[in-house]
């Protein structure tokens, strides 16, 4: 009766935050968001699934797509990504965080994801043409989690993001919360269900002397600096709620199917689907497709596609045993997202489980 009073409550908490956002998105507010690297999957792993894991997710990745799975990992997890995002355009994400075990039932873990968008060339009014060197941004993102399992059914968690970015003269700072639930059933464990609502946070605005310009003021003439006020923007609140199942041979093998469906506030809604297969914990080949309004898989339509990605993603996980006592894993994972124009996303990633 506890579990199920827990479980009941939990469905009804995430309901309720749920319901205001599915609502929420619309294509008058399409482009309307800020800080879009909230939206990023920098690990190999995940995004060779097109992010269709949502309820199946566990360890270190979970925390930047359904922080619930955390609470799963039993020892320590440590890993590294680096992401070429959009070859050709010089922008590369790289990621680095950690899962501990903590007490019979929680994990704690934290991650930080760091975009940099390369040397771009300075201009002015003056010089529209360059010549005054070049800045770089830079957005990164720090997240501090804590996960736990309320019964052998139901897992949940949460993760506080604190969510950065600008150049040398303007800034922007601001936070944003993640939480999360996955429930698990079967005779086996096969069955998964998953639901998380991410980047839910205040507005942030920009600000620093790039705002700032000197200027003369009437009617005396006046010569002063004279600030201009940053617009406030929202963060790119998201909701997904994913299903999974696995076919497990008994010979070492496991086939899991998995679907999600992603309610975006500021973006057009998206559909996932993911497949991975398991062979004796060493080799995982994955592979997915994100769909939404304007993607079509037979034709490439540049009048209603507005996304860079065209759907298919990829990915392999090779994961070598360190110690057969304690289970101890080392892992490389890598995965691509297939986009047009560029040359597509490149993800690379070292795990070590111990």
């Amino acid at each position: 009766m506890k579990t199920f009073a827990k479980y009941t409550v939990s469905l009804i908490l995430i309901a309720l935050l749920v319901a205001p956002a599915s609502f929420a998105g619309n294509k008058q507010r399409i482009g309307q968001a800020g800080a879009p690297e909230l939206l990023i999957n920098p690990w190999a792993g995940s995004s060779g699934m097109g992010d269709a894991n949502v309820a199946n997710i566990t360890g270190l990745e979970s925390l930047s797509v359904n922080v619930a799975g955390a609470a799963f990992i039993n020892r320590t997890e440590l890993g590294y990504a680096n992401t070429n995002w959009l070859v050709g355009t010089d922008i590369s994400v790289n990621s680095f965080g950690l899962v501990q075990k903590v007490g019979d039932a929680g994990a704690l873990g934290v991650y930080v994801q760091s975009m940099n968008l390369g040397e771009i060339e300075t201009t002015t009014v003056d010089n529209p043409e360059g010549g005054l060197g070049t800045f770089n941004p830079k957005f990164s993102t720090i997240g501090l989690s804590f996960s736990k399992e309320f019964s052998n059914s139901i897992y949940g968690g949460a993760v506080v993001k604190i969510v950065s970015g600008g150049i040398a003269d303007m800034k922007t700072a601001g936070v944003a919360i993640d939480a999360g639930i996955q429930y698990v059933t079967g005779s086996q464990r096969q069955l998964h269900f998953g639901i998380t609502l991410r980047n839910v946070g205040p507005t942030m605005k920009y600000s620093g002397d790039g705002l700032s310009f000197r200027g003369v003021v009437p009617p005396n003439g006046v010569d002063m600096t004279v600030e201009h006020r940053s617009a406030e923007f929202e963060l790119p609140t998201q909701v997904k709620i994913g299903l999974a199942y696995d076919f497990n041979f008994g010979v070492g093998q496991r086939i899991t199917l998995m679907g999600a469906f992603t309610s975006n506030s500021f973006s057009k809604d998206q559909i996932h689907v993911g497949l991975e297969y398991d062979f004796k914990n060493i080799l995982l080949l994955r592979g997915g497709f994100v769909y939404e309004d304007g993607v079509n898989p037979f034709e490439d339509d540049y009048q209603s596609r507005t996304s860079l990605f065209t759907g298919p993603t990829g990915g392999v996980s090779v994961r070598v045993p360190l110690n057969k006592e304690n289970g101890s894993v080392f892992s490389i994972d890598y995965s691509y997202r297939d986009t047009d124009p560029f040359q597509g996303v490149h993800s690379i990633g070292a795990r070590i489980i111990m």
